[in-house]
């Protein structure tokens, strides 16, 4: 028998159109977009369907994000009965994680991310921060050129070949033509509002810690993988601080996916927009089932498990 794993993508898998369907023609997923709009004031719907500028401003997206792919998680269990042993989330993605174990309510998850999405929008003055892809280098070659400048340090562990850095943008700048002389292939900065998962936002999980003081925190029903320990969560003690940490910190999605493949996980179940996440455990590990939910179609892939 298969063990199973959910996961979920974070921001930038987010497009007009996301989750329609599963809000058109099934009662579970409209009830979630519709709780999510009175829980936040606008239509989730709308900023979803229709075309606009705020689905990819962070403060909307993240929100947009998590109701779109907890719709979809919740009509999954619903129509096709599967229950995950383990759930994890990339980033912003944690936080659908944190809704398949229990360990947060849909409603707070949905609230959380929106006040995430604000104060993460906030903390950085546009400019000032950056982003960048590196690719075809090891992350220990990477960690090294770094190891000796200030301002910039690994963000994202992806995948073997893909490290995402951020931080102070002269200094991803730099630290682009370090990499790039020490053998990465390339070095691609991207389109994003802010270096997210860098010290420039450690004042907002700071803030954000005050916003899950609030928030209510039960045991897990399943374990999840937080980001910055890439090691099971058991017990509801280490979550807060693990989240607020993970603002600032590197998300080790790869070391993630390898504790659960040591665990014995066989399927991973990508469950929201896109398919970036199957693409990366297909370079972590190829010979396990990945399947992604982004339509309502996609729900017959699981009629085997």
């Amino acid at each position: 028998m298969s063990k199973i794993a959910f996961i979920f993508p974070g921001q930038g898998a987010q497009y007009c159109g996301m989750g329609q369907d599963f809000y058109e023609k099934t009662a579970i997923g409209k009830e979630v977009f519709d709780k999510a709009s009175e829980l936040l004031g606008f239509s989730v719907p709308e900023l979803c369907f229709e075309k606009n500028d705020r689905l990819d401003i962070t403060e909307y997206t993240q929100a947009a994000m998590v109701t779109t792919s907890i719709a979809m998680m919740r009509v999954l269990e619903a129509e096709k009965g599967i229950k995950p042993s383990v759930a994890a989330g990339l980033s912003l993605g944690e936080y659908c994680a944190l809704a398949a174990s229990g360990v947060m309510s849909d409603e707070d998850a949905i609230k959380t991310v929106r006040q995430r999405g604000i104060l993460m929008q906030e903390a950085v003055p546009l400019g000032l921060g950056a982003m960048s892809a590196i690719l075809s280098m090891d992350a220990a070659e990477i960690e090294e050129v770094l190891s000796d400048m200030e301002g910039v340090q690994i963000a994202n562990y992806n995948c073997p070949g893909q490290i995402v850095i951020s931080g102070k943008k002269e200094m991803v700048e730099k630290a682009n033509e370090k990499l790039l002389s020490a053998g990465a292939k390339r070095a691609i900065l991207l389109n994003v509002s802010g270096p997210f998962h860098s010290e420039m936002l450690r004042g907002a999980g700071e803030k954000l810690g005050e916003v899950l003081d609030k928030v209510d925190i039960n045991e897990p029903v399943i374990p999840y993988v937080p980001n910055v320990t890439a090691q099971y969560v058991t017990e509801k003690e280490a979550v807060k601080d693990l989240l607020k940490k993970q603002v600032s910190s590197s998300v080790r999605w790869q070391q993630s996916v390898e504790t659960m493949l040591a665990d014995g996980v066989d399927t991973f179940i990508e469950i929201g927009p896109g398919k970036t996440l199957a693409g990366f455990i297909k370079k972590i590990k190829r010979d396990v089932t990945v399947l992604n939910i982004e339509k309502l179609e996609d729900l017959e892939k699981l009629s085997d498990l």
